[in-house]
């Protein structure tokens, strides 16, 4: 009998393989790193074929670490970076362009000519998105803009668009199946979330031809097609489990009841809450309206703001200025200081997301005195990813209407002591963190198990999830609001408007 389920991650920095047990355990693990493609200031692309390759090494390695033998798969699940557009040609699978990272602001000026003619309120309504650089429609638009003929051959159906997913569906199928959900749907600025459809008025306004879709599935947790033979990685095993990576995460965090939020801290930060099954709610404050699963992988409704810079901004503090060899060294860096001294980091190096929404804005280090040193730095930049949170938290306790009463933390920054006690303070709200922090990929394994009987109900599902550490805040509120008002006058600085 089948022993394992496989989960795939593709990330924005690289490819994370886990495979897992039916108690939930995880019996191997892979890891590779993606080249990130800078060609212009702002501009983020990835090469689409080497995510997949990148895909198949990493699944390969799992198994091989688990020592699970790849007939013994009963399924493979993905998750993926959402918005990230990959456009290709149906007949050779060869990429048209590279694909464009969800991070990457080259649409900015598609967006601002929606925004000028009016559009906006429109899109809001139907996606429950924001025109912005950030989601995958503007970006398919801007492919097809600069490639003579594509957009004649996509029309006809002889050039294809998908995210992550789909795009490692299709590979992983041998072409077999082009195909998605409404998680990734839902962040294309195509997809109506109340209908469940995708749109032809938005799908006018934006120019992009129904026929290079791809067929969107009722849920998370089914069966959306099987490998064909990659090397090792053998024929007929089933792809049974897809979500974007934060409802992955959401799912993975077992927060299937209306008013439950996690946050994920990973290259940006997600703090998504479960808005239930009825009405969709309103987004006023700068948040997002999506769509999440229930237990069972079915849609239901979230609210959302997006951080775009969170543990990018220690890589920045690694890569570029080399104060640090590797991301553990800031959380003893920034506890060996009694504060930041002032000092404030605002890591808006792709613009700001939620709440601001400034596309043009960009990241300023202010406060420096002479005093100042590396430890302050550190301590800065890892206190923006929280200020950045707190952002988000109040925002969306005043808009749903129902105050987050715990957080839930996921990421390669959630291990990180200094920020999650940080977090708490700021917060003022316990942070609950679960043993497996890699909870993205452990959601797609969940959908993906639930879809093929691997594990026969939610229930046996939620036992997997187990606390691991609960920071308490601990600062007193005055100190709290002083240092979150001077988080606000260093945004003011920044912002373009």
């Amino acid at each position: 009998m089948p022993e394992a389920v496989l989960a795939l991650d593709q990330g924005t920095t690289g490819n994370t393989a886990l495979v897992f047990s039916r108690g939930g355990n995880i019996l191997g693990r892979a890891y590779l790193e993606l080249t990130q493609h800078y060609p212009q200031p702002g501009w983020v692309e990835h090469d689409a074929d080497e995510i997949f390759s990148g895909a198949l090494k990493v699944m390969l390695e799992a198994l091989d670490d688990a020592g699970v033998r790849p007939c013994e798969l009963k399924a493979i699940g993905i998750t993926n970076q959402r918005e990230t557009t990959v456009v290709w040609e149906k007949a050779t699978g060869r990429p048209l362009h590279r694909a464009i990272v969800w991070q990457s602001r080259q649409t900015a000026e598609l967006c601002q000519r929606l925004r000028r003619d009016g559009h906006a309120p429109t899109l809001q309504a139907k996606t429950g998105l924001v025109p912005d650089a950030y989601f995958s429609g503007t970006k398919v638009q801007w492919i097809l803009d600069r490639i003579p003929g594509a957009r004649d051959r996509a029309a006809e159906g002889e050039v294809l668009f998908g995210t992550v997913d789909t795009w490692l569906l299709w590979k992983l199928t041998g072409g077999e199946s082009h195909k998605t959900e409404p998680t990734n749907a839902s962040r294309t600025l195509l997809y109506n979330i109340h209908e469940r459809r995708w749109d032809d008025e938005l799908l006018a306004l934006l120019d992009v031809p129904r026929a290079m879709l791809p067929d969107v599935a009722d849920g998370s947790a089914e069966v959306f097609g099987e490998t064909v033979g990659h090397g090792e990685l053998p024929s007929g095993v089933p792809i049974a489990g897809i979500a974007g990576d934060q409802q992955a995460a959401l799912y993975g965090q077992g927060c299937w009841r209306r008013g439950q939020a996690k946050n994920t801290y990973g290259t940006g930060c997600f703090l998504l809450m479960n808005a239930g099954d009825g009405d969709a709610p309103e987004a006023r404050g700068g948040l997002l309206t999506t769509l999440g699963c229930d237990a069972w992988g079915k849609p239901v409704y979230c609210l959302e703001g997006s951080v775009f810079t969170a543990g990018a901004a220690v890589q920045w503090l690694r890569d570029e200025l080399g104060l640090i060899r590797s991301a553990e060294e800031t959380e003893a860096m920034a506890e060996a200081v009694d504060s930041n001294l002032g000092v404030y980091l605002v890591p808006a190096f792709s613009g700001l997301g939620a709440p601001y929404w400034d596309m043009d804005a960009r990241g300023a280090l202010v406060g420096l005195t002479r005093g100042a040193s590396k430890r302050h730095i550190a301590r800065a930049v890892l206190e923006s990813i929280a200020y950045q949170s707190r952002d988000v938290l109040d925002v969306m306790n005043r808009d749903s209407g129902l105050p987050i009463t715990e957080l839930r933390v996921d990421g390669g920054a959630s291990a990180n002591n200094f920020l999650m006690q940080f977090q708490a303070d700021l917060c003022g709200v316990p942070v609950d963190r679960p043993t497996q922090i890699e909870t993205t990929a452990t959601g797609a394994a969940f959908l993906a198990g639930l879809a093929t009987n691997f594990w026969s109900d939610p229930e046996e599902v939620s036992h997997a999830r187990r606390r691991e550490r609960c920071f308490v805040p601990d600062m007193p509120e005055a100190e709290r609001e002083a240092l979150y008002a001077g988080w606000r006058r260093a945004v003011a600085r920044v912002r373009s408007d």
